[in-house]
């Protein structure tokens, strides 16, 4: 009997010993682990800057235009060179996997879903970034240089003192130049120049490993190609050269209303092929919207006010195709003969044809009127759930009977955009997705929330009605990409980027092999194993 109990006794110490040591082990390990955090700041502080970086006034990082998502770095890196940029970065390196540490860069913050931001890590604030000075060259082939933390509208108010703009815009122009080519850049010229990144001749990147590498169709192609719609997980742009033409003056802006679907996405299919047609198209959803046309005529004129005051929507649901001639004031009867010509080709309810004439910056910054408006009321910086697709044609006609016709019951929350682009303008080597047709349709869902309301303007109905377009779109139609995309899964994303996604994680191993950029985009997590491999990050 006296052999169990001791056989017992042993056990027993055994287990406790094991206890003992687990508890010394993991404190020891919770020491350590406190004491790197706790010296990250010091190191950070110690960093060669031209620039400065801060680590108590981060609350404005943690942000963005969708007003959704708020996740508080420990510091912001205010950059006054790209070597500010590269030192950040190699610094971060160099701690290896067990930091935790990620980068992320932000330029004007008009992320939707946090993207630009960073938990616990640094962010890179793009906009402090001046250099290198912006310089635009004139000549056959004009282009502008320009700091990947510079505004778009900066660049159009420098280039037009030469007579040149660039040639492909987003609708709204108070962004950074590294944060539209990171995703691609798209708005009503897209059909004929391609979205931004079809329009970059060369870049600077800093990589995930801090390298400062010059990149075009000549030289580190691959990356260059990688970073364009890359959404920031290859490299930060430091800076762009980017293409410019002669500027026009002015512009004749249109607008006609259809409650025929497919008359609309006709004309509009029409219009993105013709030669000299119009150099802006897009289009928007009207449903239950009652008085447009008197809202319409503050800024546009009808051309018959008798049959414009008569026209009635009975409630129906219209699609307004957006149209835009640029000329300049010696060549107004040829802008006039050409807009006219292709007017009478199309299948517009005619009294509700309504046109104006803007200088052609107030049309391209036509979006920051009404943002001033909004401030001014209160009314801009609220939860901005956004939902942007790219629908191929041959499944445009299914996807709006069923989105406008069952699941939207009013769009008053927001504009609906819809308008079509040709894919022949698009480079497949980036890494952006779209989708296989040779004519596809961007339909931006660009909602507004009301933070206190449980209504249908309220935020969670919203958010209910995207999710139930998403899952339409994905269940019932073939080919449909998000632009701007969010997803919460490596799962969700491998679906998104389909053929791409093997060359898009080898690029990714190759960039930056341990995960640091962008962890807002939840595509990677950062590596916590000293042995990185393709499967792993």
């Amino acid at each position: 009997m006296r052999f169990p109990t001791l056989l017992s006794l042993v056990r027993e110490h055994n287990i406790l010993f094991i206890r003992g040591f687990m508890i010394l082990f993991l404190s020891c390990i919770t020491i350590r682990l406190n004491f790197c955090i706790s010296s990250i700041p010091s190191s950070l502080k110690t960093l060669p800057l031209e620039g400065y970086i801060n680590f108590d006034e981060v609350g404005h990082a943690a942000r963005d235009f969708g007003n959704r998502y708020r996740y508080h770095p420990m510091a912001v890196v205010h950059p006054k060179s790209v070597s500010d940029i590269a030192v950040t970065i190699r610094h971060i390196l160099q701690m290896g996997p067990r930091s935790q540490l990620t980068v992320a860069a932000r330029g004007h913050g008009h992320s939707l879903h946090g993207q630009a931001q960073a938990h616990g890590g640094v962010v890179i604030n793009m906009e402090s970034l001046k250099v290198p000075e912006m310089q635009v060259y004139p000549g056959n082939s004009p282009y502008v240089d320009v700091s990947g933390g510079e505004l778009w509208i900066n660049i159009l108010h420098a280039s037009l003192q030469y007579g040149l703009a660039p040639k492909s815009w987003t609708d709204y122009l108070h962004l950074t130049v590294g944060g539209t080519l990171s995703n691609a850049g798209i708005s009503g010229q897209a059909f004929r120049h391609g979205p931004q990144i079809s329009n970059v001749q060369q870049l600077e990147i800093v990589t995930g490993k801090g390298e400062v590498l010059n990149c075009s169709l000549e030289q580190n192609g691959e990356l260059f190609h990688s970073v364009l719609g890359g959404l920031g997980q290859f490299g930060i742009i430091t800076r762009a050269r980017i293409s410019l033409e002669p500027a026009p003056a002015m512009v004749k802006w249109i607008r006609v209303l259809y409650a025929d679907f497919t008359a609309f996405t006709r004309d509009q299919e029409l219009l993105i092929s013709a030669e000299n047609a119009f150099d802006y198209i897009e289009g928007f959803v009207i449903i239950n919207r009652t008085g447009l046309l008197n809202n319409w005529r503050s800024s546009f004129n009808p051309q018959d006010p008798v049959q414009a005051s008569r026209f009635k929507s009975d409630g129906r649901t219209l699609f307004c195709l957006e149209m835009a001639k640029y000329y300049n004031p010696e060549d107004t009867d040829l802008a006039n003969q050409e807009v006219e010509k292709h007017l009478s080709h199309l299948s517009y309810i005619p009294s509700t044809l309504f046109l104006t004439e803007v200088t052609y910056i107030d049309f391209l910054d036509r979006v920051h009127v009404s943002e001033v408006k909004l401030r001014s009321k209160g009314l801009w910086d609220v939860p901005h759930p956004w939902l942007n697709l790219f629908i191929p044609k041959s499944q445009i006609h299914n996807f709006a009977e069923v989105v406008f016709g069952n699941i939207l019951t009013e769009t008053s929350n927001g504009p609906i955009l819809i308008y079509p682009v040709n894919k022949s303008k698009w480079d497949n080597r980036t890494s952006v997705v779209i989708p296989e047709e040779d004519i596809f349709y961007l339909v931006a869902f660009l909602a507004s929330a009301v933070p206190s309301s449980n209504g249908s303007d309220g935020l969670e109905h919203i958010l209910t009605q995207n999710k139930r377009i998403i899952e339409y779109s994905e269940r019932g139609l073939i080919g449909v990409k998000q632009y701007l995309p969010h997803y919460n899964t490596q799962e969700e994303w491998q679906d998104h980027f389909g053929p791409k996604w093997e060359p898009f994680l080898q690029r990714k191993s190759r960039y930056d092999p341990l995960a640091i950029l962008n962890p807002g985009q939840r595509i990677f997590q950062k590596a916590t194993n000293l042995l990185m491999t393709t499967a792993t990050i």
